[in-house]
């Protein structure tokens, strides 16, 4: 068990409010028109500013290609439910180089920090105006450890997904959570180890916060160093939502090969989480972790119904975004915030 899935060590006393999760995702196009989508075509890295604000962040290009997912046999500390290894195929795509932080997270999540950040003009837009927000949380989300530079925490899958679909709305591109195989397979960066830079986690200091180095908090992202891709956090600091369902035996179903996988949620639990965070031990930040979202990260949620938005048993959980490079039609997005079933996602 992961030891942020019960209560967080430095706030078991602060109240929680909830997670509830729908079946949803959003997806990209790139920044500028793509005439070729080349399996080894590797997407531009770029700076995304919000419009309107001076708030930003960046994109790593990722290319496409084949690779191992699951844990080796070189992992002690494997589980079943990363195993067997098995070929999986990805599209290029892009992945946020750190997880997103309050500050971005903020401009969607309260009004008035957006009208106070926001230039008049770039509030005016139907688009974004028809994108739910969340509600204001209990307590205060941070749990007193920063916010600006830090990773967004508490906040449910369908808070992650609504907030991509803000940020497809305010910059005219598609935005979404990664799948568990584009998670894997950026965060391995080529490598095949157990950690990107080998075998055992000498070196996981170099690369990640997690509990024997955090000091029992979050830290700023983009702290520590990236990993051979140039994403840093993929291990510790936060752990991170994907849009797949989990499953235990998900590597069982899909075969000894697959292409662009995503395991459609078959409800509210589980989602599937990824890469460790501040409050874990070394164990649970290899590359083939996998963690299953429950029911126990709403448990103490004083409200009735509890909130859509937000967790307070989870200050160990955020998220990061991608933008695949194979563009969808206007249809298939349609079709997907609708929660409809499209092909060859």
């Amino acid at each position: 068990m992961f030891k942020g899935e019960s209560y967080s060590r430095i706030f078991s006393q602060i109240l929680c409010i909830s997670f509830v999760s729908l079946q949803i995702s959003l997806f990209a196009q790139a920044p500028v028109k793509t005439t070729s989508n080349t399996q080894n075509e590797i997407p531009k890295t770029y700076t995304q500013t919000i419009p309107g604000t001076q708030i930003s962040f960046d994109m790593i290009g990722i290319p496409g290609g084949e690779f191992t997912m699951g844990s080796p046999s070189s992992d002690l500390h494997r589980k079943k439910d990363e195993v067997p290894q098995h070929q999986v195929k990805l599209d290029p795509f892009w992945m946020g180089k750190c997880e997103v932080t309050w500050n971005e997270y903020e401009l969607f999540s309260n009004k008035n920090i957006e009208a106070q950040l926001t230039e008049p003009a770039a509030l005016k837009n139907p688009k974004v105006d028809a994108v739910a927000r969340p509600t204001p949380p209990y307590v205060e989300m941070s749990f007193g450890m920063g916010k600006d530079g830090f990773p967004v925490i508490n906040v449910t899958h369908y808070a992650a997904l609504m907030y991509c679909k803000y940020l497809t709305a305010k910059t005219g591109h598609f935005y979404r959570l990664p799948t568990e195989a584009e998670w894997e397979y950026a965060c391995r960066a080529g490598t095949s180890t157990v950690y990107h830079f080998g075998n055992d986690a000498g070196q996981l200091g170099e690369y990640a916060w997690y509990y024997d180095n955090s000091d029992g908090a979050y830290k700023k992202v983009g702290t520590k160093k990236p990993n051979p891709w140039g994403l840093h956090d993929m291990y510790g600091n936060v752990a991170e939502w994907t849009m797949d369902g989990y499953e235990t035996d998900a590597y069982v179903k899909v075969g000894a090969t697959a292409s662009n996988p995503w395991v459609k949620p078959a409800g509210l639990y589980p989602h599937s989480i990824r890469g460790g965070s501040w409050d874990d031990d070394p164990d649970r930040l290899r590359s083939a972790v996998r963690r299953a979202s429950t029911a126990k990260l709403k448990e103490r949620d004083p409200q009735i119904p509890k909130s859509n938005w937000w967790l307070t048993d989870a200050s160990f959980l955020g998220f990061r975004v991608v933008r695949p490079l194979k563009e969808p039609t206007k249809e298939q997005i349609e079709q997907y915030f609708k929660g409809l079933p499209i092909k060859d996602l």
